[in-house]
């Protein structure tokens, strides 16, 4: 199993390029199965979800074509011509909770869908209650058999009003791409706003879906009898870009993060500007450097876009174990995502759970350690905190960091960190 070793005290200065969103890209890739005409997404970053997605789509029939870019990213070309087989199987699908967005655009163009129920990171049951409901709401009939979802609606999808009772990203984005082949108009009240969602969307139209309030919570799409091909790129990841931010805080240094969008990651921003950290538009994208002075704790709730969001929760908590005084942070959005704690504390942070909040007591400094990764952004948290440690950090299992990290340790050796990953080898 690979681990990273990080030997840190050094100060990140330079450029990182960032890549496209893997939580945009997901859902996009899904979004073939609704034409069989080839969808063309670009900038699509190679990560390990990315290629779990396109084998997934390649057992139900997708053609997947893939280009790589001359540095970071690919082009995917996803043409399901034919939809060969309309069960995701368990193997597949445990692998990532994400998959689960096959069986919108599955049971709205076959009529029936055969879906493994999720897995994914263990930081909370996340379940896909609402996905179901929303479905039958539609006029799917819904039951659970021996571990899948099984969904049938031969006669075709009714549009209708469904309201979410919380909001849920995915479920969303399940049933925004089922409505697009629905009969007659479909309105989603409390859908989220994610600006994943609001590329998902735009996508759509451009594939001939129609489709108003994209960006709002109020969704309105009516329906039409089928849609076409279309090419799109996908918008730059805002929790990379939160991420590196982070990295270039925790450090003291001074890094350009290259495509980065500031509309994207605001309520970020304004949390890194209350700690002392600048965040400034340039013309390749956003530079983070320290203002005046050691990073400051602050408070920090997770909240739905465009609230602090709880991808960023974990590096959030990693900065502030080096800030001065103390820091609170609030998970309102899952359960069970504090399981970096440990981690963090046995390199010397002061950090005590109450219920859904974690006190942070800021450090003069933290060691390194062998720690444990559990989940993507509790990885990627150890990482951050390793590059500000004293001394060498062991990072392993990160086959959670390469499920949504592109090159990481290349893009922060690019700024100066010492960072090197070992891959254990195996006797034949």
């Amino acid at each position: 199993m690979d681990r990273i070793v990080i030997r840190g005290g050094r100060r990140l200065t330079g450029a990182i390029p960032i890549s496209g969103a893997k939580n945009a890209a997901l859902p996009l890739m899904a979004a073939c199965l609704l034409t069989d005409q080839p969808l063309v997404l670009s900038n699509v970053p190679a990560v390990a979800d990315i290629a779990s997605m396109a084998n997934l789509l390649a057992e139900l029939g997708v053609d997947v074509a893939r280009q790589d870019a001359a540095d970071y990213g690919q082009t995917l070309t996803l043409t399901a011509r034919e939809v060969k087989d309309i069960t995701a199987p368990y193997d597949l699908v445990r692998k990532m909770r994400a998959s689960v967005l096959v069986l919108g655009p599955l049971l709205a163009r076959c009529g029936h869908a055969r879906v493994s129920l999720p897995g994914g990171c263990a930081i909370g049951t996340r379940p896909v209650d609402q996905h179901l409901k929303a479905l039958s709401e539609l006029g799917a009939t819904i039951r659970l058999d021996s571990g899948y979802i099984e969904a049938a609606a031969p006669a075709g999808l009714v549009g209708t009003t469904i309201t979410f009772p919380f909001v849920t990203v995915t479920g969303t984005e399940n049933i925004l791409m089922a409505a697009c082949l629905a009969r007659g108009e479909t309105v989603l009240h409390n859908a989220a706003r994610e600006p994943e969602v609001v590329d998902l969307a735009t996508c759509l139209v451009a594939m001939g879906a129609q489709i108003d309030g994209i960006g709002s919570d109020t969704l309105r799409i009516i329906g039409v009898d089928r849609l076409r091909g279309a090419a799109h790129e996908v918008l730059p990841d805002r929790i990379e870009t939160g991420t590196y931010a982070v990295a270039a805080a925790i450090t003291g240094g001074d890094v350009e993060l290259l495509g980065a969008r500031a509309d994207l990651i605001s309520s970020v921003m304004d949390s890194l500007a209350a700690a002392g950290v600048a965040v400034t538009p340039t013309n390749r994208g956003l530079r983070v450097a320290l203002k005046n002075g050691p990073v400051q704790g602050i408070d920090v709730m997770t909240e739905p876009f465009p609230g602090f969001p709880t991808d960023m929760q974990a590096q959030m908590m990693a900065l502030m174990t080096i800030a001065g005084g103390a820091a609170m942070i609030t998970e309102t959005v899952f359960e069970n995502r504090f399981m970096h704690v440990p981690e963090l504390c046995r390199m010397g942070a002061n950090i005590n759970v109450h219920g859904a909040s974690a006190i942070v007591r800021g450090v003069p400094g933290l060691k390194g350690a062998p720690v444990m990764a559990t989940d993507l952004r509790a990885s990627v948290s150890l990482v951050l905190a390793g590059l500000a440690a004293s001394g060498e950090t062991v990072v392993n299992r990160v086959y959670h960091l390469d499920r949504g990290y592109e090159r990481i340790e290349a893009k922060l050796v690019g700024c100066g960190a010492d960072i090197e990953r070992f891959r254990e080898r195996r006797d034949d």
